[in-house]
């Protein structure tokens, strides 16, 4: 072996004697690697993640100060907005809140008409991130067939409310109008197209050879850790943390109805990808039941309200659990036609904060896989 004098001998294709250093990333903030403005500073040694760090605030609207300038009609528009995919079901905290503090009694047919579009509108969010998150790690069939069932049921809400993504479609009291004639059987109709076809996607993506190679035991979250940063909604019941509103604390009509609760318990991507797909058809039954109840029910579907709708002086807290989580509305008013504090507290701010345990330890190839499994709208983390 050919040694030089005064030379360190280094062993070849080692690195053994080199300084290394850590390598410092960004990724985002840009749209296309993740749900909307997010920017992940990760510090790497080689492919691996030794830290994340989530940096929000790309997207911030001081929505709950706008609430306080704004008066109760006003604010369901704003609230509308931070969550784009779930708009329904952000509508429906603001108006459950201020009637909650108002003492206000809605008619029984605008309460059942609420929970079947709520539940539309959450099948119509777990579409989009059913589609999505295969297309970010390299599928891009299961997109097209998730938007077909997604245009089926977009047609049922665009004609009862009159708008595809903000629907504004809630009001204090109940809801804007009557749908109309023969809606009901419509929307049965675009269900059960829906429930036929679904499983074109599930059996193309669920049991996938690659699919489950990039997604099984990837990204796992205990209960324990998702329990402690306040994870909700599929995100937290994928880890087996088995608790969803509509069964533990019903509101609108959910306590008269038999509410599968779905979960899982490896915590990993593929079992949040699968508690989002068995949910979307649970939320088809579910709306179908109401429709069929709606039918049986006659009356108004609004209560008729002053020029300039005042709550009365006090505080109260109104959460419900929308598609991508629980959503907490505390409201306080001082007897005014403006909120004088709107809090609001979204599924996705608290889903999000666990990537800074999650993706630590993980290769740069699953960062991805991981990041797209917690399924969040950055609108809903910045409000």
């Amino acid at each position: 072996m050919h040694r030089m004098t005064g030379l360190r001998e280094l062993t070849v294709g080692t690195g053994a004697g080199l300084d290394t250093a850590d390598m410092v990333l960004n990724i985002g903030p840009q749209h296309p690697s993740t749900h909307g403005v997010l920017r992940l500073r990760l510090v790497l040694d080689g492919e691996r993640v030794v830290t994340c760090e989530p940096v929000i605030g790309y997207m911030h609207r001081g929505a709950e100060k706008l609430f306080e300038v704004r008066d109760y009609r006003q604010i369901i528009v704003l609230a509308n907005r931070h969550d784009w995919l779930s708009a329904f079901a952000n509508e429906l905290g603001v108006v459950l809140a201020v009637e909650r503090l108002m003492g206000m009694e809605v008619p029984e047919r605008a309460v059942w008409l609420r929970t079947a579009l709520a539940e539309l509108n959450r099948v119509l969010n777990h579409l989009m991130f059913l589609g999505s998150y295969p297309l970010e790690i390299g599928a891009i069939t299961p997109v097209f067939y998730a938007f077909r069932e997604r245009e089926t049921l977009q047609a049922v809400l665009e004609e009862a409310c009159g708008g595809r993504m903000h629907y504004m479609f809630n009001r204090v009291g109940g809801l804007k109008e009557e749908v109309p004639a023969g809606w009901t059987r419509r929307a049965r109709e675009a269900i059960g197209q829906v429930r036929r076809r679904l499983p074109d996607l599930d059996r193309l993506i669920r049991r996938n050879e690659i699919f489950l190679a990039r997604t099984v035991g990837i990204g796992v979250l205990p209960a324990q850790a998702a329990a402690a940063f306040g994870a909700s909604g599929p995100v937290a019941r994928a880890s087996g943390l088995d608790f969803d509103l509509r069964r533990d604390e019903p509101y609108l009509a959910y306590g008269e109805l038999d509410v599968p609760v779905v979960t899982r318990t490896a915590g990993d991507c593929h079992s949040r990808f699968e508690v989002l797909l068995d949910q979307a058809y649970v939320s088809l039954d579910l709306a179908q039941t109401c429709l069929d109840r709606v039918d049986q029910l006659r009356g108004p579907v609004n209560v008729r309200l002053p020029k300039i709708v005042k709550a009365p002086e006090g505080h109260t807290y109104a959460w419900t659990e929308n598609p991508l989580g629980i959503n907490g509305y505390y409201l306080v008013s001082r007897g005014e036609k403006t909120p004088w504090r709107m809090k609001l507290r979204t599924a996705s701010f608290a889903n999000v904060q666990a990537l800074s345990t999650l993706i630590p330890g993980c290769l740069v190839p699953d960062l991805i896989a991981i990041l797209g499994s917690m399924f969040f709208v950055v609108g809903d983390v910045d409000k």
